[in-house]
């Protein structure tokens, strides 16, 4: 029996939907939905938004107090992970009935829900692409959200290489009403624009951003990550041989070296390797550097195989070495922020030699720059309410044929 007697929670003004892979944790998609919850503590404080995440147990302690109506739920993911088995259509047809036509009691309230939403997002991230086929379905949900509730959807920050279905995502991405990748080859495959990644949103939040060009000798600590996953046992030796080989040079001699984790236990395995040479008090794990926050500064010298510890420690004017790990997905990520400026030394993946690290020290007026065109962005897809004070939007059609649907639905 439904209990009538719980508490009303207070009516939101609007209710937003974002979706992106939060919760694992990984630093950088954490730090990608953590930037939009803030940006929409300020632009949007009085709306519901909800997070449809992979973990939303996890996320809801990540993004606690970020967002003051801020509700997570997994439902958009469990349908696509449901379909990973399935053959293509019958994947497809799949969603296009749980979504359209409801019935089924593991995701009906979720997408009850949902269907009140006025917009759809996907926040940035590479999780549309030919490693994980099925999540590209995350977009067909959200195109038979709309033909129930008529919301806006939109998609920032996304990288879709290396892709399967150039057609069917160039053609579910052509639908959206808003769309922007992160580099150079997911904009020609999807024919979208080009926009900074999503994790620039959130660069004022670094203690050491500036936004003025780095000074100074780069003699500060050294900052160590190798990640074993996304890459093959043999590449994960070369890349270890790599820092080992950088760590023992002249260049970096009496230096502090310490190791910062993205992703539990994925980055553990090369520490384990190098503990000869970074001791295990310099051990920086995910949650203390999520709560403490990142650590990057101007002075420093990063080697690291991770995407996001190269935009964020760049950005802080520090110098760098790229460790690549994969020559098709983590090079293309890495290639856009070096065709952004950062100028960090890339070691190829399979590579054992040292590199020098390297940085442009104008790359934090870059990204400051950078920052400003993601924020244009997040003020275009959500400007600020005063702007339509003047006269109350009236409802889409579309949601008030939604909003009869949810009534007849609860009648049953």
């Amino acid at each position: 029996m439904l209990d009538s007697d719980r508490p009303a929670r207070p009516p939101a003004a609007e209710t937003l939907y974002l979706v992106g892979t939060s919760g694992h944790p990984n630093f950088g998609d954490e730090f990608i939905a953590a930037s939009w919850l803030r940006f929409l503590a300020r632009a949007r404080p009085d709306a519901d938004v909800w997070l449809d995440c992979p973990n939303p147990g996890l996320a809801s302690h990540l993004f606690d107090g970020l967002h003051p109506r801020l509700r997570t739920t997994d439902t958009l993911w469990r349908l696509v992970f449901d379909t990973a088995g399935m053959e293509p259509s019958a994947a497809d047809a799949h969603v296009d009935r749980v979504v359209s036509s409801l019935g089924s009691p593991r995701y009906d309230l979720g997408l009850l829900g949902a269907r009140r939403a006025g917009s759809v997002h996907l926040i940035g991230g590479g999780y549309l692409n030919s490693i994980w086929p099925h999540h590209a379905r995350l977009l067909r949900a959200a195109l038979r959200l709309r033909e129930s509730s008529g919301a806006r959807l939109a998609a920032t920050g996304l990288g879709l290489a290396p892709a399967a279905d150039v057609e069917g995502l160039r053609s579910a991405l052509g639908a959206f009403d808003h769309v922007t990748v992160r580099d150079a080859p997911s904009a020609q495959l999807a024919r979208a624009d080009r926009a900074p990644d999503d994790a620039f949103l959130g660069l004022p939040r670094l203690a050491g951003f500036t936004g003025t060009a780095a000074e100074g000798p780069a003699d500060g600590d050294v900052w160590v990550c190798l990640q074993s996953d996304m890459s093959t046992p043999d590449v994960l030796d070369g890349a270890v041989a790599a820092v080992r080989a950088a760590l023992e040079a002249p260049e970096l001699a009496g230096r502090t070296v310490r190791y910062l984790e993205a992703i539990p236990g994925a980055d553990r395995a090369a520490l384990d390797r190098l503990s000869d040479l970074i001791p295990e008090e310099n051990f920086v794990p995910f949650t203390q550097v999520w709560l403490e926050g990142f650590p990057g500064r101007s002075g420093q010298t990063w080697l690291t195989s991770r995407f996001h510890f190269h935009l964020l420690a760049a950005a802080c004017g520090a110098e760098g070495t790229v460790l690549e790990v994969s020559p098709d997905y983590y090079r293309v990520k890495h290639r856009s922020l070096l065709d952004a400026g950062t100028g960090w030394s890339v070691v190829p993946a399979g590579d054992t030699a040292a590199t020098g690290s390297a940085r442009d020290t104008s790359f934090p007026e870059t990204a400051a720059r950078l920052h400003r065109q993601k924020l244009r962005e997040a003020e275009e897809l959500y400007p600020a309410p005063a702007l339509s004070a003047a006269r109350p939007p009236s409802a889409p059609a579309g949601r008030e044929v939604a909003a009869r649907r949810v009534a007849r639905f609860l009648r049953r």
